[in-house]
């Protein structure tokens, strides 16, 4: 009995001196947890709070951990563990509001916009009034619709010099695009510390070469830029005899902020960098972007007195080698709550910049904004393809062309790839039938003629199907005018003004046969008189421009009345009403030798044809409307219907060899 009250002594003394150590060890396993997070070296945190995590039996302390592993995998862009460990922190039994948000925001870097929807509706029941729900759940609806319908560059891998780290920003640094410059963290940098937040090589700027057979070269360091510290981004003058860059003193515990370097050529030989004096040193100025006049400089800092994480900035000289301005935001049409990285001025003054606060697809979406005069900017979503779900950014374009470089990590890692981008050519085409008005048949052996606002004109003759075909040029309006023997000229237009995507048209000339009278449709009168009323004038403006397209024409207008009043009455009043068009034609600029206007009055009636059944089924095919069967019908209704079918106004071609009086 006093042995085993020994042991239990001895257990007690033995725990109550172990258990404080314990607890202590524990304590300094989680300070140094968040110190490396503090530091930002997120990667490595990420070992110490797993750590703690499965040393602790405290449940709060284990929700603490879970939710701290998943906001270090999200600071890394590691979207696929961010997911992982949020959906446990939300899971929790002290689970944290921003954790929904996140894995919500994990979802939607997966590219899993439905779930990603369902998680932000969520949050919004947790935090109501947080305004950035309503614009993710936004995002996510433009993004699957951008997904759907994408833009028509196409996109392909820069396998010649991506490596398994992390390859990105890219700048063409020679007038022919053969010489390319990029930031990488690569083994051969030489910037070989582990860096705390990504667990790579601190980056270096790289070139490659494209050989004859557009083959890129293996890329190698550019030493005179690099040193042991991070260097990257690189920004050229548009002669290519300046070039900016970023260089980040960070050590795998500190960091000493970013500073834009800069250093000019003369012949074939750099000047040693030189910090370009923009901002105190404890202060981030990062991603160089130079005008291609050379006079402004954009780059990205988190001076204070910004919109959100990091803005935009820009920076004016009057020459090189003159001293900077004062730094101006680029204000609240660019920057946003959250972050504005890595700039690019195109030629023309547009400018890119990556961004993951305006709506996009993921992380960082590309954007361009266009200058409206004064501080403001129209800011656009690159869209799919060249955005995705993942972190898209660092873009540089070709000069004169729609392609260019861009950086992503699409592929689903964490390091960052080169892609190429181009926008192909604007392809357009249009793919014709000549038909008959009458029959609808293909009208075979037509000339189909083509104008062109821009001068072209050119003409083919349709096959056995009526068909014809012709290749279109961007920004053009055009006219298709088709003609036969026997036919009144027909046409089409098509404009290509406005396009901004490849496309075969398609368009039906209707060719009308000159062998019988035409009927004008909608041509009105008022009871007894022969004035045209205005619901006429679009039918006898088409008339004018079939008169028009067809020069050599001269034509009969053929007035038609029913057989109510007297013959001598409806006579003259048709002559009137037929003489009451010619006169509109001739005041629209119609020749009066190519008109003749005669009244029939009802000495013509109409004979049933199918496309008078259409709308008369009681009708007789083939049935002349003549007083005697019009009687004859059921009703006094269709008996008005038959009068109304007589009361027409046609025209019959009488040449085709018209030549106007010199």
């Amino acid at each position: 009995m006093a042995v085993r009250m020994n042991r239990t002594v001895v257990l007690i003394i033995i725990v109550a001196l172990v258990f404080p150590s314990l607890l202590q060890a524990q304590k300094q396993k989680t300070e140094r947890a968040y110190a490396a997070y503090e530091a930002g070296s997120y990667y490595d945190a990420i070992d110490h709070f797993k750590d703690v995590y499965s040393k602790t039996r405290d449940r709060q302390l284990k929700a603490e951990m879970v939710f701290m592993v998943s906001e270090c995998y999200r600071l890394i862009n590691d979207p696929k563990n961010a997911e992982l460990w949020y959906k446990r922190a939300v899971r929790s039994p002290f689970p944290k509001p921003e954790a929904q948000y996140w894995l919500a925001d994990s979802y939607k870097k997966l590219g899993r916009y439905p779930e990603a929807i369902e998680e932000f509706r969520a949050y919004r029941q947790l935090v109501p009034g947080d305004p950035r729900t309503e614009q993710q759940i936004r995002a996510c609806e433009l993004a699957m619709e951008w997904q759907a319908s994408p833009e028509a560059y196409n996109v392909e891998e820069l396998k010649d010099v991506n490596s398994r780290d992390s390859d990105f920003s890219p700048a063409y640094a020679r007038d022919d695009h053969g010489l390319l410059w990029f930031t990488s963290s690569r083994d051969d940098a030489r910037g070989n510390r582990e860096h705390g937040i990504t667990g790579q090589s601190f980056t270096d700027i790289f070139e490659t070469r494209l050989d004859k057979k557009g083959k890129w070269s293996t890329p190698v360091p550019v030493d005179f830029l690099n040193t042991e510290f991070e260097d990257g981004t690189p920004s050229f003058s548009s002669d290519y005899t300046e070039v900016f860059f970023t260089r980040c003193e960070a050590g795998k515990r500190e960091s000493k902020g970013c500073v834009i370097m800069y250093s000019s050529r003369e012949g074939v030989n750099w000047s040693d960098p030189e910090k370009i004096e923009l901002l105190d040193d404890t202060l981030v100025a990062a991603h160089p972007a130079l005008s291609p006049d050379g006079q402004t400089l954009y780059f990205v800092s988190d001076m204070p007195g910004g919109r959100g994480g990091k803005d935009l900035y820009r920076t004016t000289r009057t020459s090189p080698g003159s001293p900077w301005s004062r730094p101006e935001n680029l204000g609240t049409d660019v920057n946003t709550r959250g972050n504005e990285l890595f700039p690019f001025v195109h030629e023309d003054g547009t400018l890119y910049f990556a961004s993951d606060g305006h709506i996009g697809m993921g992380g960082l979406d590309i954007f361009r904004a266009v200058p409206q005069g004064g501080d403001a900017w129209l800011v656009q979503n690159m869209m799919a393809p060249v955005n995705s779900p993942a972190d898209d950014f660092g873009i540089t374009f070709e000069r004169g062309s729609e392609k260019g470089i861009f950086s992503s990590s699409r592929k689903g890692r964490t390091a960052d790839d080169l892609y190429t981008f181009e926008m192909p050519p604007l392809l357009f085409s249009i793919t014709g039938l000549v038909r008959d008005e009458k029959t609808g048949q293909p009208v075979e052996g037509a000339t189909v003629q083509l104008i062109a606002s821009d001068g072209a004109n050119m003409q083919t003759e349709t096959g056995a199907a009526g068909d014809f075909r012709f290749t279109l040029r961007p920004e053009v309006d055009y006219i298709f005018l088709a003609s036969r023997k026997g036919y009144l000229n027909g046409k089409e237009k098509e404009t290509t003004r406005g396009q901004d995507k490849s496309r075969d048209f398609m368009a039906t000339i209707q060719l009308t046969p000159i062998d019988r009278p035409i009927e004008l449709p909608n041509i009105f009168y008022d009871f007894g008189k022969w004035d045209l009323r205005p619901e006429s004038m679009v039918s006898l403006d088409r008339l004018v421009e079939t008169l028009n397209d067809n020069p050599n024409v001269t034509i009969e207008l053929m007035s038609h009345t029913d057989s109510r009043d007297t013959e001598e009455f409806n006579l003259d009043l048709s002559q009137k009403r037929a003489q009451s068009v010619v006169d509109y034609l001739i005041a629209k600029g119609i020749a009066a030798d190519r008109l003749t206007a005669r009244g029939y009055g009802e000495t013509n009636p109409k004979v049933v044809d199918q496309e008078i059944i259409k709308n008369a089924p009681f009708l007789r095919s083939g049935a002349t409307l003549n007083e005697q069967y019009i009687n004859s019908l059921a009703s006094e209704e269709q008996k008005e219907i038959a009068h109304q079918i007589n009361r027409r106004t046609e025209f019959r071609v009488l040449r085709t060899d018209y030549e106007p009086a010199q």
